[in-house]
This record gives structure tokens, C-alpha cells and sequence, in this order.
């Protein structure tokens, strides 16, 4: 496959990815709607690592222990949806504890995003099969164009939720947190039964 075409092919694996990755820094926006400008950034930073890792980590899964991969591709909806129920149900409990002005500024902690990270990336390990013919360097430059297009749909994801969470105050913290739930149950859903 030619340049353009890898570039084509990963813009379009890229958007298809990093949807989960939008709806959380969505859900990060509307949970902490006073975060600064470089918070965003690493917010989408996080989640762009973790897109790109888990692909190229998938890659040299087929390229090196293949069998023990698909061993371990069965678990993945589990992980995502005990990951993501956990924060979301943190989220939930936050909000819904919080009353009117006596809230307290929420903070999206570095490892809530980890976590945050592995659970929305970790089907993306799939995607190591998808481009296992490609070589070292083009598998290289997929992962860097769906890293590139998941940090620019995460960094508006946290910019729609921040600026909806700041007009729904309190409440915000309990959509974000169905947000990841219903997130989780998706992968879980079409994890097991797709």
C-alpha cells in the first residue's frame, strides 16, 4: 500500500477509535469545567498515547506471540466495562453527593485518565491484526495519524463538556459519569455479542 493510502486507511481507523476517547474527555469537560488550557491538552494527550500504543502493541503482538494475544482478546469488553463503570460510577456518586453551591471543584486526576486511557484504547489492540501486514515504519506512521486525529477530537471533546459543564454546575459530574458507563456497557455489548 502506498503512503497516501496507509495515511487514508489510518485517518479513517483514527476517527473510528477515538470516538470512545471523545465521549470520555466529553465527560472529563463537563466533570471539571475550570480545567486550564494545558490540563486539556493533556487530557487529549493521554488519550492519543494510549490510541497509538495499543494499535502498534496489537502489531507486535501478531508479529511476535500471536497466540497468546487472541488468548487474552476475550477479556478485553470485560476490563473496559469494570474500567469505565468504576470512574463513571465515581462520577456519579460525586454528583449526586454534591449539593448547589457546597460542591467542590472536581478534578480529573492524572490516574483517573490513565485508567481512563486503558479502558477506551484497549480494544484498539485489535487493530495490531488490521495492520499486520503493514512494515515496522508504515505500522509506525498509522499510529501516529490516529494519535494525531485522537488528540484533536479529544481536545474538542473536553471543550464541548467544559462549556456545557459550566452551565450545568453539579449535575455536570452525573452525566459525565452515565456517560462512561453507557460507554463501557457499549464496548462490553459489542465486545461479547458482535
Amino acid at each position: 500500500m502506498n503512503i497516501g493510502g496507509i495515511i487514508g486507511f489510518s485517518a479513517l481507523l483514527g476517527v473510528g477509535l477515538a470516538m470512545d476517547a471523545f465521549s470520555v474527555s466529553l465527560a472529563n469537560g463537563l466533570h471539571e469545567p475550570r480545567m486550564s488550557a494545558g490540563k486539556m491538552c493533556g487530557v487529549a494527550g493521554i488519550f492519543a498515547f494510549f490510541q497509538a500504543f495499543m494499535p502498534m502493541l496489537g502489531w507486535i503482538c501478531v508479529h511476535t506471540f500471536l497466540e497468546y494475544f487472541q488468548s487474552f482478546s476475550r477479556f478485553i469488553p470485560w476490563i473496559a466495562l469494570i474500567l469505565l463503570s468504576y470512574i463513571g460510577g465515581k462520577m456519579l456518586y460525586d454528583g449526586i453527593k454534591c449539593e448547589g453551591e457546597e460542591c467542590e471543584l472536581h478534578r480529573t486526576t492524572f490516574g483517573m485518565l490513565l485508567v481512563q486511557g486503558i479502558a477506551t484504547s484497549i480494544d484498539a489492540l485489535s487493530v495490531g491484526f488490521t495492520i499486520s501486514e503493514y512494515t515496522a515504519p508504515e505500522a509506525l506512521l498509522c499510529v501516529l495519524v490516529i494519535a494525531a486525529l485522537t488528540f484533536v477530537i479529544c481536545l474538542a471533546g473536553v471543550k464541548i463538556g467544559k462549556t456545557f459543564g459550566a452551565h450545568l454546575s453539579g449535575k455536570a459530574s452525573i452525566l459525565g459519569g452515565g456517560i462512561l458507563i453507557v460507554i463501557g456497557l457499549y464496548i462490553f455489548v459489542s465486545g461479547v455479542f458482535f
